[in-house]
């Protein structure tokens, strides 16, 4: 498995990322200071995607991997327009947060000729898994990554050094919020929502996640909204 350098959870990095990739400069990634109501309610609106960079504990990968096989047997249906990637690329995982993020959102104008709408245009017609060799293959996507990767507040670590955090995305489509995670086989539906409870619900599910293992408190939110 190729790897690439870990991106920062920065707002100011992914934004400036996202607007390389394509994305009107109208959409900016933003901070999200707390899951209390208080606090959510502070968050630019509307509000098109979250996304949750939490620790690989032993206890999230177990979940994980059960999770995957409940999956697995149950065969679930998803809609067409789902965009869905696998991640076949170590580090990758703030990459494929935002293409799910933002394909995800077919309101959020991508530039034609751009990194990503070339990537969307020869994946849509894919399978998940074929969209992430297609990635994994992107040698313009990876240049992309890396240089923003070594931007941010913190050293830029060695591309062998372990990452213990990992990046997904929330988001609404046909009335349904669905987790996705390229490690995982499969999107995970987390029943209904809206455009305008998009937030609170996804912030109930990543309530889920830290009370798998409650001695962990690193955890970040971050939200796709538009630029203030």
């Amino acid at each position: 498995m190729d790897c690439w350098l870990p991106l920062e959870s920065n707002p100011d990095v992914l934004s400036k990322y996202m607007t390389e990739l394509g994305v009107s400069p109208l959409w900016s990634i933003v901070d999200i200071y707390g899951m209390d109501d208080e606090l959510l309610e502070m968050v630019p609106k509307p509000l098109k995607s979250l996304i949750f960079l939490f620790p690989c504990s032993k206890a999230h990968e177990e979940r994980r991997a059960k999770e995957d096989e409940e999956l697995k047997s149950k065969n679930i249906v998803h809609p067409e327009k789902l965009f869905f990637t696998r991640q076949y690329i170590h580090n990758a995982c703030g990459t494929i947060a935002l293409i799910h993020a933002i394909l995800n959102n077919p309101d959020i104008e991508v530039q034609d000729g751009s990194v990503l709408k070339k990537y969307y245009d020869d994946a849509k017609n894919l399978t998940p898994e074929e969209r992430g060799e297609l990635l994994n293959k992107s040698k313009e996507f990876m240049e992309k990554h890396e240089s923003n990767a070594q931007e941010g507040q913190t050293a830029t670590p060695d591309i062998n050094d372990a990452v213990y955090h990992h990046f997904v995305a929330f988001v609404h489509v046909d009335g349904k919020l669905y987790e996705l995670d390229g490690r995982k086989n499969f999107p995970v539906e987390h029943g209904n929502t809206s455009p305008d409870t998009l937030l609170k619900d996804a912030v109930q599910v990543c309530k889920k996640f830290i009370e798998v293992d409650p001695t962990e408190v690193r955890f970040t939110l971050l939200g796709l909204a538009p630029t203030q």
